[in-house]
């Protein structure tokens, strides 16, 4: 169940964070696809510069560490997971380069893997980065679930990269061979993009991988209708901050608060940098961290969580984020301290909150979403 067995060897891998009674492997189909597709194609014979995107919890990176990839990523899990997985491999973290989605890459590549991300728009953003990083003799090979790649999926690869062919299905994977075609001229990259904060003066920035890019989502408008007002000095985490609307809100309604804002994703704290920022300028600081979850914050340190828990990791749909968002917000709540959740009513929050603190208060309710808080005893 956790080993991997490709073409390249066999690979003891686990997700991040790794939890008891796991039922998920860290890897899927396509990476198998991708792994025995490049021995049968001879595609590492001359040792090409490796560029490998998307690589979830490191199978694709493990298993090619003697090549020295580089790898990007947008995923601060990704991150933490390849680097476990290369301890549990015995290779020295110094195989694989890693960066962030939004770190430039030196210099070119003869061979770029992608696993392909859930957001069109992420997919956009990363070919058109990718783009001046590759040369006549490139090859690009990207690899999905076949539920998951589109006709949409294709255009953009032939429209930013070149002439763009599929595989065959297998195990319910497939995979796109593109190659690059230096005639192009595709459009510079649009983002971040911007949209105007409705009821505000703010211009909200987004990243390409941030949710709600081009405007302010349902849930979220209802929370901002129902934050906290103190002018008391507080300390407030945005958990799980995205674009960091929650945040700013709670920043001008707390006018004393201190702000940190937490994501996994590199795009959006830097989406909710550049927007505290824009808002603020000099006359406010704030702390932006990507991290899991709360991990790294110190315990005791807040009064205020806000937290609009997202119901998926990539694919992977359940309620597992939100369960580990609430019970590491009541170690990182200081005594009285207050956490509040927004979420659709069918998630049935209140339940896992008054069981973890022993109490939840319903705020605000529509006919689709939920405002509830939870005291720290």
């Amino acid at each position: 169940m956790d080993t991997l067995i490709v073409a390249q060897g066999e690979f003891p891998l686990h997700r991040y964070p790794v939890r008891s009674r796991e039922t998920l492997r860290a890897w899927d189909a396509a990476d198998e696809y991708l792994l025995n597709q490049l021995a049968q194609d001879e595609a590492l014979a001359d040792n090409p510069r490796l560029l490998i995107l998307n690589d979830q919890f490191g199978a694709l990176s493990v298993a090619l560490h003697g090549h020295q990839p580089v790898m990007v990523s947008d995923s601060w899990l990704a991150h933490r997971g390849l680097l476990n997985n290369l301890k549990e491999n015995a290779v020295a973290e110094q195989a694989v380069t890693l960066l962030d989605s939004l770190a430039v890459p030196q210099g070119l590549f003869d061979l770029v893997l992608i696993k392909v991300p859930k957001s069109l728009a992420m997919l956009e953003d990363q070919l058109t980065r990718l783009r001046p990083h590759l040369h006549e003799n490139s090859r690009v090979v990207a690899g999905a679930m076949a539920r998951n790649i589109h006709t949409s999926t294709l255009k953009l690869f032939e429209k930013i990269i070149g002439p763009t062919t599929t595989s065959l299905a297998k195990k319910k994977a497939r995979l796109v061979f593109s190659q690059f075609d230096p005639a192009l001229s595709p459009a510079e990259g649009k983002y971040p993009g911007s949209w105007p904060l409705e009821g505000t003066d703010y211009q909200i920035q987004n990243h390409a991988g941030v949710f709600s890019r081009d405007s302010l989502d349902i849930g979220c408008r209802f929370f901002l209708q129902h934050l906290p007002e103190s002018l008391a000095e507080q300390d407030i985490i945005d958990l799980g901050c995205g674009n960091g609307v929650v945040g700013l809100i709670a920043a001008q309604k707390n006018p004393a608060a201190r702000l940190t804002f937490v994501d996994e994703s590199f795009m959006a704290v830097d989406s909710a940098r550049l927007n505290f920022q824009a808002a603020f300028g000099d006359s406010r600081q704030a702390i932006f961290k990507a991290t899991d979850c709360l991990s790294g914050i110190s315990p005791d340190s807040a009064d205020v969580i806000l937290n609009n828990p997202p119901f998926h990791q990539q694919h992977v749909v359940g309620d597992f984020i939100a369960r580990q968002m609430f019970k590491e917000s009541k170690r990182v709540l200081r005594r009285g301290g207050d956490l509040w959740v927004i979420g659709n009513r069918h998630l049935g929050y209140h339940i896992q909150l008054k069981k973890l603190f022993g109490n939840c208060e319903m705020v605000a309710s529509n006919r689709k979403f939920v405002v509830l808080r939870a005291r720290k005893p």
